[in-house]
């Protein structure tokens, strides 16, 4: 303050060139010290943001709207059950780490079921199965995976503990959730979610972020690749059976011509003795007889799909270790040429592999399909009418329930024109996954 007063006497009296430059260094450093303190708090913190000599450090608050945090994780159980329960579950993962602003901890998949094969709960990575990098790059921003590597275990770990049962309802696991995302958390490094497995956990979350999720899920390229020699044999053997070495002219959204394969129709069966048992009481519980389907109803419905072109190969997707007998190739309508893994000359392909592997190219397989036809009640089904559905969008398709549009869906389950399956596509603006989850007879065509 006396070197201030000096400056201002100084000025008074007309000082000198080098005392006017003293001085304005010294009223700079006065108005920088004089805003620091009307800026700034005596506290440490404000709002979730330290300051440290005017260095700006955001910490200790969830940076919503700012991409995900990578330095805070969340862990979950292994995940079990089939492939798209799996899908579901690790979706699920996802989001609550979203929601907590976290990186989810890249978990452990199953690679057997549980109860119906002797190693229980085989685990498997899931980079043996998806591509870690690619999913990170493709949800970057949204969600985010880590590995356990990245943890520098600086602090205990906070074990969250899942609620169960008829007393722990969606709010309560929503304010649970809201609870563990605030700032007084964020001290801890990881939070352990203990309790069931993912999938049945409550659902927060409207389909169009479980299907972001789904888009980053990109199988690792061997499995590609066994997927690519399925879909391949299935073209090359309808040439063959049909005489037809020729390829068919298409036209793409972006109306230039281009060469497509014979099509085919993949048809997911469900006529195993574990479904079938599932299915009927299923259908007694909801009070409806839309959900089991036999052989030959499936056959008479696929066989009575408007405006299908015969001959045509058809691919059934189906488990022969849970069928009673193999009798599906029995009975089809004359046009109709059906082929399942043995018949086609692929099931050497599937034997390498465990059972998500395996149910992860017949996936692709169904994916890939001209014309597909499942179940409204499988989750099989129900997430590739969604990827489908997604795939149409992406096109522009105005009418997706058209008779003439690019990749149909269908869900035999149902009855539609002309006995027929029912017209499939997923209503993306439904506010939770419950229908694609459990099954539904209300599809959106």
């Amino acid at each position: 303050m006396e070197m201030l007063f000096n400056c201002k006497l100084s000025k008074f009296m007309g000082g000198g060139t080098l005392n006017s430059i003293a001085c304005k260094c010294v009223f700079l450093l006065v108005a920088v010290l004089v805003l620091r303190a009307l800026l700034l708090p005596s506290s440490p913190v404000f709002g979730g943001v330290e300051w440290s000599n005017i260095v700006y450090i955001r910490n200790k608050s969830p940076s919503f709207g700012f991409g995900v945090r990578q330095d805070k994780f969340l862990e979950v159980p292994q995940i079990v059950w089939g492939l798209n329960n799996q899908k579901i579950a690790f979706a699920r993962a996802c989001l609550t780490a979203r929601m907590l602003n976290r990186t989810l901890l890249m978990p452990s998949l199953s690679a057997s079921l549980f109860y119906k094969e002797i190693d229980l709960l085989q685990p498997i990575s899931f980079d043996k199965v998806f591509q870690f990098d690619k999913f990170n790059a493709l949800c970057s921003g949204f969600v985010q995976l880590g590995r356990y590597s990245d943890l520098l275990n600086r602090t205990q770990v906070l074990e969250m503990q899942k609620g169960s049962g008829r007393k722990w309802t969606v709010e309560r696991d929503l304010d649970q959730l809201r609870q563990h995302s605030s700032v007084s958390f964020d001290d801890h490094e990881v939070i352990r979610i203990v309790g069931k497995n993912p999938f049945l956990w409550h659902d927060h979350w409207p389909v169009k972020d479980y299907a972001k999720v789904f888009e980053c899920l990109l199988l690792i390229d061997e499995i590609a690749q066994e997927a690519d020699r399925v879909v391949s044999r299935i073209r090359a053997v309808g040439s063959e059976v049909l005489g037809n070495t020729e390829s068919m002219e298409v036209q793409h959204e972006n109306d230039r011509s281009s060469f497509q394969p014979l099509p085919y129709v993949a048809v997911h069966m469900r006529i195993e003795i574990d479904w079938m048992i599932h299915c009927k009481k299923l259908e007694q519980r909801l009070s409806t007889n839309q959900i089991c389907s036999s052989k030959k109803e499936i056959m008479e419905r696929v066989g009575s799909i408007i405006g299908l072109k015969t001959p045509v190969v058809v691919y059934l997707a189906v488990a022969d270790k849970l069928l009673k007998n193999s009798s599906v190739l029995e009975g089809w309508e004359e046009g109709f040429l059906p082929f399942e893994k043995k018949k086609l000359g692929v099931d050497g392909i599937y034997s390498k592999y465990p059972y998500l592997i395996q149910s992860a190219i017949d996936y692709e397989v169904c994916l890939r399909a001209d014309i597909f036809v499942g179940n409204s009640f499988s989750t099989f089904s129900s997430l590739i009418v969604l990827e489908r559905t997604q795939k149409m969008i992406r096109m522009g398709v105005n009418n997706m329930c058209g008779t003439d549009v690019r990749w149909p869906s269908y869900a035999y389950n149902i009855p539609g024109e002309s006995n027929g399956p029912m017209r499939w596509v997923t209503n993306m603006s439904d506010s939770s996954l419950q229908a694609i989850s459990y099954g539904t007879n209300h599809i959106s065509c």
